[in-house]
């Protein structure tokens, strides 16, 4: 079998930005790799022989430790605003563009340190790596816009966080990792030629389409902000956290970027904060959507030089409230069983909401649960009905929804096979996250392919695996994570 060394050709668009974008680096080898994880489905999506994934040469290559000849790899510079403050200039302190290959981008996320690690290691530790190998697959198999993860290497290598752990690389896969703070890098420089200079790359390559409008510029900005609010609007409806939406972290395709402390709502309370690090709660659940949009207003200040009016560029970014309610809006409705629009429906919604953070109900529970529903038969109520500390309030809320039900035509097994294709069965929770963390941390890895395999097809019923769709046990439960990783 020749090497896979040999046989991948990387290409490097992105290099052509010129020196300003990027800076050539070549991985700091780990001793010892090993390999930990890997993606076989995304592997064939990316013409990359799956067999070739179990070699030695497969783990060198994506740990960083050997080159493929083709490659050139670099760390991009951008800048950005964390938790509302302006940080300055930022960059890829522990990630390395390997180069494109079959139109991804391939990346190794903590392969050493760039020109932009600034205080840190340019590692990456073994527990966060897991678990962002495992999220990024379970947002696809959510059909969740999100950079992918193709494998994990592993090293016996220690650095130091809040106590040591082992060292990993996680290989990452997208059309583009180009974020919001690439463009206000170079605004804040008042570069605009080199501003100018990015956002032709990213109409050239990723938004063709945009080319012809009479303001592509405008045009670009209209449709990140669309993707934008789709994508938060997205997360909201399977109660996703991101846990530190910072402008270098919001991606210029609409793509969920860079996972570190998030986390599935389990007991719903809107104001749950997932990043313990978040002190203010300025990432909460409920802060997401208006985040999105103040993150959305800090790319329209970067484009205002090449938009060229600042009240088209306002009214261009001002449609995210509309657009995210919207889509927010057919998401609700979709989870609901409900195929029309009525004048009271978000009356419901909101009095479902409410209940459901008066009783504490599991976010994915409590939806698939409700998948089930019967008009005849008031029994199936009963799990739902008993896992609630105010059964009265609950009483209310499902009469209301059963006489919703009876404004729609849809037959009812037809309703129920709807709902559940909008409302997993299986999502990663964090306990389930820490039971493959502590196994890989045992040289066991058995458990992050079966999660990896579950989370592929979250909407499944796959009785085998019951268990992982169960609440969290009580040390499971409200579980944060900080931004070390």
């Amino acid at each position: 079998m020749p090497s896979i060394i040999d046989t991948l050709s990387f290409s490097d668009s992105y290099g052509s930005l010129g020196p300003g974008f990027s800076t050539l680096q070549a991985p700091t080898p780990l001793p010892e790799p090993y390999l930990v994880a890997t993606n076989p489905y995304l592997a064939a999506e990316c013409g990359i022989d799956p067999d070739q994934m179990q070699t030695d040469d497969f783990v060198a290559l994506f740990t960083g430790n050997r080159l493929a000849s083709s490659c050139q790899p670099r760390a991009t510079v951008y800048s950005g605003h964390q938790f509302g403050q302006w940080a300055g200039q930022l960059g890829d302190g522990r990630a390395i563009l390997l180069g494109e290959y079959a139109g991804q981008e391939i990346q190794l996320k903590g392969s050493g340190l760039t020109p932009y690690s600034r205080m840190g290691d340019g590692r990456a530790v073994l527990r966060s790596s897991i678990r962002e190998f495992l999220c990024s697959e379970a947002m696809h198999g959510l059909g969740i816009p999100t950079t992918r993860a193709l494998c994990i290497t592993g090293s016996p290598f220690m650095i130091m966080r809040e106590q040591p752990e082992s060292c990993a690389v996680v290989t990452r896969v997208a059309p583009s990792f180009i974020r919001f703070g690439s463009f206000e890098h170079w605004y804040y420089r008042r570069d605009v030629p080199s501003l100018q200079k990015l956002a032709d790359y990213v109409i050239r390559t990723y938004y063709p389409e945009l080319t012809g409008a009479e303001n592509p510029y405008l045009a670009l900005l209209t449709e990140v902000t669309k993707r934008t609010a789709d994508l938060i609007a997205q997360w909201q409806s399977v109660g996703f956290m991101h846990g530190v939406m910072n402008t270098d972290n919001m991606s210029i395709l609409g793509l969920t970027l860079d996972y570190g402390p998030f986390g599935f709502m389990e007991a719903f309370n809107s104001r749950h904060i997932c990043n313990h690090s978040d002190d203010m709660g300025r990432y909460a659940y409920s802060m997401q959507p208006g985040i999105g949009h103040w993150n959305c207003q800090a790319l329209a200040q970067a484009l205002v030089p090449l938009t060229g009016s600042v009240e088209e560029t306002r009214l261009a970014v001002d449609n995210y409230p509309n657009q995210y309610h919207a889509k927010m809006s057919e998401l609700w409705h979709a989870k609901l069983g409900l195929r029309s629009s009525l004048e009271h429906d978000s009356e419901l919604i909101q009095s479902m909401l409410t209940m459901m953070e008066s009783n504490r109900l599991d976010f994915t529970i409590f939806f698939r649960r409700l998948s089930q529903i019967k008009m005849k038969d008031p029994d199936v109520d009963v799990t739902l009905r008993d896992s609630c500390i105010d059964r009265p309030m609950f009483d209310a809320w499902i009469n209301q929804y059963r006489s919703r039900l009876l404004q729609e035509s849809c037959d009812e097994p037809l309703r129920h096979s709807a709902m559940k294709l909008s409302n997993p069965k299986f999502v990663l929770r964090n306990y389930l996250a820490q039971n493959a963390i502590e196994a890989a941390q045992r040289h066991d890895f058995t458990e992050i392919e079966k999660l990896r395999k579950i989370l592929s097809q979250p909407y499944d019923e796959q009785t085998d695996h019951e268990s992982y769709a169960s609440h969290p046990p009580d040390w499971g439960r409200d579980l944060a994570v900080s931004c070390s990783s």
